[in-house]
């Protein structure tokens, strides 16, 4: 809005001109969207204890700890991280390119999603909200409505291909599996990070750190000097994206003020759903798929531990793990959720820092 509104002015006053570049807009999301959180989250915390009966319910078959520790804590605390996000990203991005509303769409389409599951749980008062076949059904539809629209925004060959990081000039042909693979990019990453959600700050800080990476990868690709030098597909006005993605993080680090532990709010699906959704718009759009699976690799790992779980206990009646995801084995085995948070937070670093090798590695 503001880069709309300045772009007149810059002309006759060398002040607005800050307003044309990225990285003054990035900044400034980011700080905007951290200081909304501040203002916001206590309001947001009141609205949520004062319509909500005894906060999130809690899964009885789960640690122990979390019945006793935990209990009375409002969630839904994810409108807080959308509301900052939205409001700095139309604040500061540039509203008439199509990647910033095509993402918007689906991290507000998903955040939609869970809004209504954690309604469904806190109304029930038990932990079964919207139907896994109906929530799915809902989360395809809206994911391939971006992937279409994303699609239809990138450049040709990028359009319909999967660039493979490292191998420079090596794109893989999908033709018209591309939105269904894109599809699943977004779909994926959303439960995944949904799944990570168990413990406070356990999801919020990866999801940070994957976002600074992506902030930066949208700046690299989105610039044609930046992306010739490194050998990198160029995406043109994929850059607004870098302004997304400092909203997300300043939103982040907000939420993340009022979620350290002991929480004063937890995010729920409403939350989770979003923000990794959001990141998996954000991979298609940019061309880096694969880097968020590296990036993102603490989100696989808790994905593939459940399907692992459920897998060998349907086929054997054992279980692999004390429970699942698996920061909750770790949690049976006596580890403390500080301890268990730190350590996956140095996961995910670890694992960003091997994503953005793949920037310079050709």
């Amino acid at each position: 809005m503001l880069f709309d509104l300045t772009h007149g002015l810059a002309e006759k006053f060398a002040l607005f001109n800050l307003f044309r570049y990225l990285t003054f807009r990035s900044g400034a999301a980011c700080i905007t969207a951290l200081v909304l959180s501040f203002w916001l989250g206590p309001r947001v915390i009141r609205w949520l204890k004062s319509v909500q009966r005894g906060g999130q319910p809690i899964r009885e078959d789960g640690p122990e700890r979390h019945l006793i520790e935990k209990k009375g804590t409002p969630t839904m605390g994810g409108v807080l991280i959308l509301a900052a996000l939205s409001i700095s990203t139309l604040l500061w991005a540039d509203l008439s390119n199509g990647y910033v509303w095509a993402v918007l769409f689906c991290t507000l389409g998903y955040g939609a999603v869970g809004f209504a599951d954690d309604y469904l749980k806190l109304s029930r008062r038990n932990t079964k909200g919207v139907s896994a076949r109906g929530k799915l059904v809902v989360q395809i539809a809206i994911g391939l409505i971006a992937a279409i629209w994303i699609a239809h925004l990138l450049p040709p060959p990028l359009d319909d291909t999967l660039a493979v990081p490292i191998f420079k000039g090596v794109l893989l042909p999908l033709g018209l599996f591309f939105p269904f693979f894109a599809l699943l990019v977004m779909l994926g990453s959303s439960n995944a990070v949904n799944l990570t959600d168990g413990l406070d700050g356990l999801a919020t800080v990866p999801t940070i750190i994957v976002a600074s990476v992506f902030a930066l990868i949208a700046y690299l690709v989105g610039n044609r000097v930046f992306a010739d030098y490194l050998q990198l597909n160029h995406v043109p006005g994929v850059g607004e994206l870098a302004i997304f993605c400092a909203a997300l993080i300043g939103a982040g680090m907000g939420f993340l003020w009022f979620n350290a532990p002991p929480a004063a709010v937890f995010m729920g699906d409403t939350g989770s759903l979003a923000l990794g959704g959001a990141l998996g718009a954000v991979a298609v759009a940019v061309k880096h798929e694969i880097v968020l699976l590296i990036t993102g690799g603490l989100f696989v790992v808790e994905t593939i531990s459940v399907i692992v779980q459920v897998f060998w206990y349907k086929r054997t009646g054992r279980r692999v793990f004390l429970m699942a995801p698996l920061h909750h084995h770790f949690e049976k085995k006596g580890w403390a959720e500080p301890t268990i948070v730190i350590r996956f937070w140095i996961i995910s670093m670890i694992l960003a820092i091997c994503g953005l090798a793949t920037l310079k590695i050709r």
